[in-house]
């Protein structure tokens, strides 16, 4: 399995995982339940109404932290507009209970992808598996 499905796997397995950014010199987080690769690319969603969105617009780098099943995930990169409805629609279409808040063609429905990734999951049972993409 390569490095990014591995990454996507966990993620979605965690069902819920937490995406922290910046905000001038405060940390913030939040939680987030989207991960899917189109194109070779690792995609999170969002609404650029947030302020998540602000933020990553003004910082792109991010953090991402979750857990199951006694492993660990961190994630951090920078992650990266993509204003393409065929990237929104793939997104909603593997999320569908997200399209009575979002439609591809609408102004609000952000997706991002992932870039300079390093991935590491940690338990107390085996040694750090670290990915890079």
């Amino acid at each position: 399995m390569e490095a990014i499905e591995k990454v996507a796997q966990f993620l979605k397995e965690c069902g819920t995982y937490y995406l922290a950014t910046v905000e001038g010199d405060q940390p913030r987080v939040r939680p987030f339940g989207t991960a899917e690769i189109f194109e070779d690319k690792l995609y999170i969603q969002t609404g650029r109404s947030k302020n998540v969105s602000k933020q990553l617009a003004e910082n792109p780098k991010f953090e991402i932290s979750g857990m199951n099943k006694g492993e660990w995930i961190r994630v951090e990169g920078e992650l990266v507009d993509d204003d393409r409805i065929e990237a929104k629609k793939n997104m909603l279409d593997h999320y569908p209970s997200l399209r009575n808040m979002y439609d591809e063609k609408d102004e609000n429905t952000q997706v991002l992808y992932m870039k300079n990734v390093t991935a590491t999951i940690c338990s107390f049972t085996h040694e750090p598996e670290i990915y890079n993409f």
